[in-house]
């Protein structure tokens, strides 16, 4: 391994500017939804983010689908790709607020899929429902026009975050990433302090806390983007009521530009 994939490996998931505290406000314990000996845990998890994200109240899905088509309103029929999907809540928006978009819904966990092939996405005529890894796309270059990443991309150590990077901007033309933001280290250590006691009693306390400890900042964003290829470069969104948004893309070489091996 080379100096700077050992960088990238070790990096504090505050970026590499983290301060002494945020440095230490991060942790390897996993979520109930990453583990496999907790099945029931991991449901509970699951549903009660389903409901929550699907509620009035939240809208989570909703606002996550506009901010996805705001990405892709000057193309007539997008080809989105939706990684780590579960239930396919944002897919589902992502159909109904676009009438002719074709969305591709995937998730690592082939329980998940199973699920959702069996019920209305697996018959939409603009939907398709596929297993697939974020950090290997089964894909050709740029056959979408985005990739969507939403609440997820915590859950990956840097060395896996960086080939989502690598794979979404290969694989689609954008890739939109939404996740958790990550305060201030003096708010964290608030924030972490109210929760811990419900962590034991609620399992989706316990896994927003371990969440929050796990989750990037925007310089480890930049340096994952960086690490991942050089060319590829992250803007920032600010939206009401949406956690974090960066959008990361690619230069591509068109036909009409000449190759490094021209004159």
């Amino acid at each position: 391994m080379d100096r700077t994939s050992r960088d990238i490996v070790s990096m504090p998931r505050g970026g590499p500017d983290a301060s002494w505290l945020d440095r230490r406000l991060e942790t390897d314990r996993l979520e109930y939804l990453d583990r496999d000996d907790v099945d029931d845990l991991k449901r509970k998890v699951v549903d009660a983010l389903d409901r929550s994200q699907s509620r009035r109240y939240f809208g989570a899905y909703e606002r996550f689908a506009r901010m996805a088509l705001d990405e892709v309103a000057d193309i007539p029929s997008p080809k989105i790709l939706e990684l780590g999907s579960g239930f396919g809540g944002l897919s589902r928006k992502l159909l109904e607020g676009h009438p002719t978009a074709q969305v591709t819904v995937t998730d690592i966990d082939p329980a998940f899929v199973a699920e959702v092939a069996a019920g209305d996405l697996g018959t939409h005529p603009r939907a398709t429902v596929r297993e697939m890894d974020a950090t290997a796309i089964d894909a050709p270059d740029g056959y979408y026009d985005l990739a969507v990443f939403a609440m997820s991309f915590h859950h990956l150590p840097p060395e896996l975050a960086a080939r989502v990077f690598a794979e979404g901007t290969r694989a689609a033309n954008k890739l939109l990433i939404i996740d958790a933001r990550r305060p201030p280290a003096p708010l964290h250590v608030l924030a972490l302090a109210v929760a811990l006691p419900f962590t034991r009693l609620v399992p989706l306390v316990h896994d927003g806390f371990i969440s929050s400890l796990r989750t990037y900042s925007r310089s480890a964003l930049r340096a994952l983007a960086r690490h991942a290829d050089p060319a590829i470069t992250v803007e920032f969104r600010t939206r009401r009521f949406v956690p974090m948004a960066a959008v990361a893309a690619r230069a591509r070489q068109t036909d009409d530009q000449p190759s490094g091996n021209e004159p």
